[in-house]
């Protein structure tokens, strides 16, 4: 018998995803027999392949959730040729995109957003087999820009359905935490096939005019007993609103929550409908029992019924694709400004004379102007 035997690997095929690797002569087999060969696979993950243009589009519909990851990864890259091969990829699967429901839902914090559509979201593809795409955006780290909530962790059970996707986004610092991509995101998103897009901001009292600008329906998630010191909040956000619900209307917090809907639905009769022909709604729900969850649905399809009879649903579509453009032209004008030499060379100084006082707002913008024409 050879004692000096040592393990050797071998290559050993396990899958698209991870590489093994077969251990064989190893000494001492489970029968006892110290000359029988132990065999243990040993699986580690592959080095992603490297995907071409047309790799991303036929990957993406045909249903591969792996290449959909790294087509918006791509997507919200700041690399500039990742960006061109986005730009690509957008626009090559546009005439795949514009069939699914989308649906904004924001709320002021501890208002039970994540909660409330992760009920919703097994609700639609367990009762009703719908395919459902959440893009949550976090808050952004400000040490790593990443995002620091995590919905997936979050939304766990929702996480675990086979016709779910969640894809959490840092909001980057962006005005009401809505991710600078996430409209692209939700294009790749429809092309893969899904028919229902939730899109949840971080909801921190900022203005959610541009989650309004890219979703069909807009839903704000209040609680009972918020308190006058959110009214301000309440009002900017509830006249973007296509529809409002009072959240945690179970136990003892039904009375409360009944009587908030009521109030709700009073200030909504004195605000101007954000929708042409929709009357917004108050309604109660609670994300934890699933009481009113579906009647919360059931005021989603009717909206789209509704707007889609009506032609406005397709009229908002256009002009919400004339704002992406409109405001994407000021973005772009924005980083050429600022990315322009004569400005670097002058906007850290003029920044900080504005913040000590020396020299007036007005004209340290008027500088950076000229710096810029010259």
């Amino acid at each position: 018998m050879d004692d000096t035997r040592k393990p050797e690997w071998a290559p050993h095929d396990a899958g698209h995803e991870f590489a093994s690797f077969v251990m064989k002569g190893v000494e001492g087999g489970h029968d006892g027999n110290p000359d029988s060969t132990v065999v243990r696979i040993a699986t580690v993950p592959k080095k992603k392949r490297h995907l071409e243009f047309g790799d991303y589009i036929d990957g993406i519909l045909s249903g591969n959730r792996t290449i959909l990851s790294r087509a918006i990864t791509m997507v919200e890259s700041v690399h500039p040729e990742h960006q061109d091969m986005a730009h690509r990829i957008v626009q090559e699967l546009l005439p795949h995109t514009g069939k699914s429901l989308r649906v904004g839902i924001t709320g002021v914090p501890g208002a039970g957003k994540s909660t409330t559509i992760e009920t919703l979201g097994c609700h639609l593809v367990r009762k009703f087999g719908a395919k459902v795409a959440v893009l949550a955006v976090d808050p952004s780290s400000t040490i790593t820009r990443g995002s620091i909530l995590g919905d997936k962790t979050r939304m766990e059970e929702l996480s675990r359905e086979p016709n779910a996707y969640i894809r959490p986004s840092p909001s980057s610092g962006t005005l009401g935490g809505v991710a600078r991509k996430t409209r692209e995101t939700l294009l790749l998103c429809e092309a893969y096939g899904f028919d229902t897009i939730l899109v949840e901001t971080v909801g921190v009292g900022q203005s959610e005019t541009s989650v309004r600008r890219m979703t069909d329906f807009f839903m704000l998630l209040q609680i009972a007993g918020g308190g006058d010191e959110l009214q301000g909040i309440k009002k900017g956000v509830m006249e973007l609103s296509d529809c409002v619900v009072v959240n945690k209307a179970d136990g003892d917090n039904l009375q409360r929550a009944n009587m908030a809907r009521a109030d709700f639905e009073r200030a909504l009769h004195y605000l101007s409908p954000v929708t042409e022909g929709w009357t917004p709604r108050a309604l109660t729900s609670s994300a934890y029992t699933g009481m009113g969850v579906p009647e919360l649905w059931e005021t989603v399809l009717e909206f789209a019924s509704q707007t889609k009879a009506s032609g406005f649903f397709d009229r908002r579509r256009a002009e919400q694709n004339v704002g992406w453009m409109q405001d994407l032209v000021e973005e772009l004008l924005r980083e050429k400004f600022l990315a322009h030499p004569g400005i670097r060379e002058r906007y850290d100084i003029l920044q900080h004379e504005v913040s000590a006082g020396f020299r007036s707002p007005t004209l340290a913008a008027l500088e950076l102007m000229k710096s810029f024409k010259a």
